[in-house]
């Protein structure tokens, strides 16, 4: 039988995340726990590679199943075998837990529970294999700048419809295009999270140095500064497209679209 201190403890990790994080060795970084206590539906992380936002994001969806009956939290990414790897995490993190919940299935990519809570990961390469699912209670989307947009607004958002899931966008920046730069960029809808390389303790400043060499800038501030680059191949950089557009003394952006329709 479980002691009281043992139950006390239960109770503190199921209210709290962070209690949970610590349990299973892990203490967040500042803007972890941020993440970790916000009770935002709709939750967005632009963050550099290697800062944990794949960790985070593995112990919440682990919580989520855990102590949600019933639960089904999805894990999609542009590829199966990048979904695999976050639920890899939720996997090793499961083990460690002192009293799991038994599973009834364990896979490599589907965990079930004894409350009937599921995590499943599956590849967003192709919207309409995203169709038997619904009703997720917790969506996580990894690495979304590179998921492509059909299988986005065709695909996952619609599973939402009826449950109200919460939603987890994470991913490094890919350029200026998709709906994680569109939803990065609509700060009413979500909480908002960045963080770069230089402000996460495990990398260090003599690493970041050697990249910075050996890279070109852009990808650079991509990969470790949270930039959303302009596609390297275009001839005209979004900003001067603005800027064209904008110019008093040429067409309005109406006029153009209208002259280009004729």
């Amino acid at each position: 039988m479980a002691n009281s201190t043992s139950i006390s403890h239960d109770v503190a990790a199921a209210l709290n995340l962070v209690v949970f994080a610590r349990s299973l060795g892990i203490e967040p970084d500042p803007w972890q726990r941020e993440v970790l206590l916000s009770d935002s539906r709709r939750i967005i992380l632009n963050c550099a590679r290697q800062t944990g936002k794949s960790t985070i994001t593995a112990i919440m969806a682990l919580h989520h199943a855990y102590y949600t009956p019933n639960a089904l939290v999805l894990i999609v990414s542009h590829t199966l075998a990048q979904a695999k790897e976050t639920f890899k995490k939720i996997k090793r993190f499961y083990a460690q837990l002192e009293q799991p919940i038994p599973p009834t299935t364990d896979t490599v990519d589907r965990l079930e529970l004894a409350n009937k809570s599921r995590v499943i990961s599956l590849s967003g390469q192709h919207p309409d294999s995203l169709r038997g699912f619904s009703s997720p209670t917790l969506l996580v989307i990894d690495e979304a700048a590179q998921v492509r947009d059909e299988t986005y607004d065709e695909g996952l958002r619609p599973m939402l419809a009826a449950s109200n899931g919460r939603i987890m966008l994470l991913s490094t920046p890919h350029g200026r295009r998709g709906f994680f730069y569109r939803a990065w960029e609509d700060e009413s809808t979500w909480f908002r999270v960045k963080i770069s390389a230089d402000e996460c303790p495990r990398i260090s400043k003599a690493f970041l140095s050697e990249e910075k060499k050996n890279k070109p800038d852009w990808l650079f501030k991509q990969e470790y500064c949270n930039f959303f680059a302009a596609n390297r191949f275009s001839i005209f950089k979004p900003e001067d497209i603005e800027k064209a557009f904008n110019h008093p003394e040429l067409y309005t952006r109406d006029e153009i679209d209208t002259n280009l329709d004729d």
